[in-house]
């Protein structure tokens, strides 16, 4: 078992995943090697933004190892500074640094998973956030987190949503409990377009998706909400967390009875059709 601080797996935000350690790892990597690809170039930071499209400051705190460049900036300042592949051969690792230091291996695991199983209690997978409703949980999120740091998470947590335009696509299921589709975080218009999204998400040939309804006497999931990852070298990886807890569950003892609750729940759930049937009921009622 790898422990950690938690929050991002399924969609929650711990009090202190603010922190992302900038300015060090594979930022500062990153940061050092465009400074010296620029001065070699013997182009200034205003000239790099102007054609880039990003302004003299923000490519400062890039070069300082102190923000996450997105992939668009890499691309475009791999070319301008002509600096044959080098940063972005780098752009995968960068990525993850978007993560809080916490969630960085779950990501990996997640990005690489050939099956993938969630059950979910108080919000949507962050796998099938919209991007409204990500916003409204981070923004929502106490102690207060900056603007920056707010669009870093957003940013982050769409990217890990590339995982549905994977070949060969990942075999994924997903829990709910009703009372998150009953949950209107963000406001009527966002909770509108986030019951869409879990419709659409069930369209994908390897997504099932099951609500748990909250009329159910007998219940396998009352311990909280868990992930199961099996990796394309047989590997199965449980993760959970609980307030500022996370937990990479690796022995397979611990890991085979939470596949086993898995498929309790599943069982105890509606089936994906009549899932997405009360899905629609929902939407219908908004």
């Amino acid at each position: 078992m790898v422990g950690g601080r938690g929050g991002e797996g399924p969609g929650t935000e711990p009090p202190d995943a603010s922190t992302s350690e900038p300015g060090s790892g594979i930022l500062r990597v990153f940061g050092r090697q465009l400074k010296r690809f620029r001065l070699r170039a013997g182009i200034e930071r205003t000239d790099l933004g102007a054609r880039t499209g990003y302004s003299p400051s923000t490519i400062a705190a890039y070069e300082q190892g102190r923000r996450v460049p997105p992939p668009r900036f890499i691309d475009l300042a791999d070319e301008v500074l002509d600096a044959d592949g080098i940063l972005r051969e780098m752009k995968e690792e960068v990525a993850r640094a978007q993560y809080p230091a916490f969630f960085r291996d779950a990501a990996k695991l997640e990005a690489e998973a050939v099956e993938l199983h969630a059950y979910d209690t108080h919000l949507f997978n962050g796998l099938m956030q919209t991007e409204g409703y990500a916003r409204a949980v981070f923004t929502m999120r106490r102690p207060l987190l900056d603007k920056e740091t707010i669009d870093q998470r957003v940013a982050a947590r769409l990217l890990r949503q590339q995982i549905y335009s994977r070949w060969p696509a990942p075999l994924m299921s997903f829990v709910i409990e009703e009372a998150v589709l009953r949950r209107p975080i963000g406001g009527v218009a966002v909770h509108r377009g986030q019951l869409e999204q879990i419709l659409r998400t069930g369209e994908n040939r390897n997504v099932e998706i099951q609500i748990m309804p909250l009329q159910r006497e007998d219940h396998a999931g009352l311990a909280g909400p868990f992930t199961l990852i099996e990796t394309s070298s047989g590997q199965r990886i449980a993760y959970a967390e609980v307030q500022k807890s996370s937990y990479l569950y690796t022995e397979r003892t611990s890991v085979r009875e939470l596949e086993a609750q898995y498929g309790i729940i599943r069982a105890q759930a509606l089936t994906p059709q009549e899932s997405n049937a009360f899905v629609g009921k929902l939407l219908g009622e908004l």
